[in-house]
């Protein structure tokens, strides 16, 4: 534990990490540090229970809200979105299913298409953000807009197919979204420090994002991100509790062995060895084993965890600046594997 511990302590004065690290293999806490602050400002540091937006590290919250819709008989994989949703889009394709949705291959517009853009803060120069507190709200970012390939085409990274899984999730449960994530997987995980919170309403022990700039000066991502987040990123948590969701899941209590195996079937081909289940990005490391990533990228929020069930080894890293993440959980990968 001494030598990890001194690792990330290194990297971390390198790159000037900000944020919280978890690291536990089998029952055992390897490493539990925090760096820099919550809120500058007023000089309140970062700690192990402080909460931090993860972006589109919560992708699988939504996949795990799906499947366990699937598991009930509610919906099917294979179920058309215009089974599903009672919204219109009349530009899409008619054969969209929930699985296309899920692995990034449905073809429909992006809200924030990384292949032409890379200012995320660019989105909310007409539509200010402050008003993006429902899942309806992000509608006008994409309901008009034309297909940008047909369903099962090709892999592409996509929030708005996120958005419309949410939707789906809120008309086949009749709940908000945010709501049937707490009661479903927050509350059933035990995950006590994690939600959807409104950005201009943030709780207790949550992190400030922060934006820096070139000439040393900062400010906060306030103005930078939706209000309040949703299905395809935005949830606020501690890396304790993002190792306690991974734990659930694996010990099936959230959903059975075979949606859970399903969920973490290497579905789509999204690159350099890299694959995409349900929700969750799939890679290897020393010789084809097997890892699970998450990730999540946005002004002023840095997230990855990776979990290896070879070595029982879970990591988790959530930053609250836009970068610095990586390399941390590079450097305790390098150690660990």
């Amino acid at each position: 534990m001494k030598n990890i511990v001194q690792r990330i302590s290194v990297m971390q004065k390198q790159i000037n990490f900000s944020g919280s690290i978890y690291v536990k293999q089998k029952e055992s806490v390897i490493a539990e540090l925090s760096y820099g602050y919550a809120n500058r400002s007023e000089k309140i540091k970062n700690q192990p229970n402080t909460r931090f937006g993860i972006a589109s590290g919560c992708k699988i919250f939504t996949s795990i809200a799906i499947a366990q819709l699937v598991e009930r008989g509610v919906l099917s994989f294979t179920d058309k979105l215009t089974e599903c949703l009672d919204i219109p889009f009349p530009k899409y394709d008619k054969d969209i299913t929930i699985h296309h949705l899920l692995t990034h291959t449905s073809g429909v517009p992006d809200y924030f298409d990384e292949e032409v853009m890379d200012d995320f803060e660019q989105l909310w120069v007409t539509r200010p953000m402050y008003h993006i507190r429902q899942l309806r709200d992000f509608l006008p970012l994409f309901q008009n807009e034309a297909m940008k390939s047909l369903p099962g085409e090709r892999f592409h990274y996509n929030n708005t197919g996120y958005i419309l899984l949410g939707l789906v999730v809120e008309q086949a449960s009749g709940l908000p979204f945010s709501d049937y994530v707490k009661s479903y997987i927050f509350d059933r995980a035990n995950m006590k420090d994690s939600g959807y919170f409104e950005m201009d309403a943030l709780p207790e022990r949550t992190a400030l994002g922060y934006i820096d700039a070139k000439d040393g000066s900062w400010r906060t991502n306030v103005y930078s991100l939706p209000a309040k987040g949703g299905p395809d990123g935005g949830a606020y948590t501690t890396a304790a509790d993002m190792v306690q969701l991974w734990d659930s899941l694996t010990r099936y209590q959230l959903l059975s062995q075979e949606l859970t195996d399903l969920m973490l079937h290497p579905h789509i081909e999204a690159g350099d060895d890299t694959y995409y289940g349900y929700g969750v990005w799939i890679g290897t490391y020393a010789q084809d084993k097997r890892k699970f990533v998450l990730m999540g990228y946005d002004p002023g929020v840095n997230f990855r965890a990776a979990f290896y069930p070879d070595l029982s080894l879970k990591i988790v890293v959530c930053s609250n600046r836009s970068d610095g993440a990586y390399d941390i959980i590079s450097e305790i990968e390098n150690e660990l594997t």
